[in-house]
């Protein structure tokens, strides 16, 4: 966990025509702050090479596709706290930045009754294509900031933002709000408590859990580093639209902005606003 390393060279493929969308977004890249947000699913974008990957505009607007409401839920929060964010720029059915690349859900072809037909049959320069035009510069845009934030003298608190879908194989999802953790509960314990308090239904490793072996990014770039962290799954229903996203942000942004106080880290975010 964490070690995994770049293979080595292949023929090159490629991926990306020019003019397309960068792998990456970064949000407040100059800010010092103790929290960075990461969200790997951030985009539903497909590089024009690729086509629609054989599915249908409903697959492709999908939780499939992306993690819904999430991205917009880490651009509210990074402009309110003030804090640096890096969002993944394409969709992850091309590859899953959160997915260690020899996990058979990296290059996913079968999902939610849906099969993925231009991830069928990959061969291994088409896989290596992928993680190098997208998943490797996502991956060393978030290891920069945090070299970055170090620099400065910030240990940040790492937040990866997904969301989940309201029901799962036909089972309905009571969770509003779930933090996923493995090793490390100093921001668990603190996220749980408070999302209590203030009456949200909270999932403790719920709908999933953080302790599988699939969470590559808080693995990676986390628990290497010792730095605290949490994954924060929001239910889809309360952040696909405009309304609810400045909803669930506006709850998170308090209880973010006092995050750095609680765990005695140092520094404070440039802004709440």
């Amino acid at each position: 966990m964490g070690n995994e390393s770049k293979p080595a060279a292949m023929p090159e493929i490629q991926l990306l025509a020019p003019g397309e969308p960068p792998p990456f977004r970064v949000l407040n890249e100059d800010v010092a702050s103790p929290i960075l947000l990461l969200c790997d699913h951030a985009s539903r974008y497909m590089p024009s090479s690729l086509g629609n990957l054989g599915l249908d505009p409903v697959a492709l607007r999908s939780h499939l596709a992306w993690d819904i409401g999430a991205g917009a839920t880490t651009e509210h929060l990074a402009e309110a706290l003030g804090v640096t964010a890096v969002l993944a720029g394409y969709s992850r059915l091309v590859v899953d930045c959160n997915r260690k690349l020899l996990d058979a859900q990296a290059f996913l072809e079968f999902g939610d009754g849906v099969v993925i037909n231009g991830n069928r049959g990959l061969d291994q320069a088409d896989r290596q294509a992928r993680a190098d035009a997208i998943y490797w510069p996502y991956h060393a845009a978030i290891s920069q900031q945090l070299d970055r934030l170090h620099s400065a003298g910030c240990a940040p608190i790492i937040l990866a933002m997904h969301s989940f879908t309201p029901v799962m194989e036909g089972v309905q999802r009571p969770w509003e709000i779930g933090i996923l953790w493995d090793k490390d509960p100093r921001v668990p314990d603190v996220l749980i408590a408070e999302l209590r308090r203030a009456g949200i239904n909270v999932g403790d490793n719920e709908p999933y859990s953080g302790r599988g072996p699939q969470d590559f990014t808080i693995d990676h770039h986390a628990e290497s580093r010792g730095l605290p962290h949490a994954g924060i799954e929001i239910r889809q229903d309360l952040i696909s639209d405009e309304d609810g996203v400045e909803r669930i942000a506006g709850l998170l942004k308090e209880l973010f902005a006092k995050l750095p106080e609680q765990l005695e880290i140092s520094g404070t975010p440039a802004a709440v606003r």
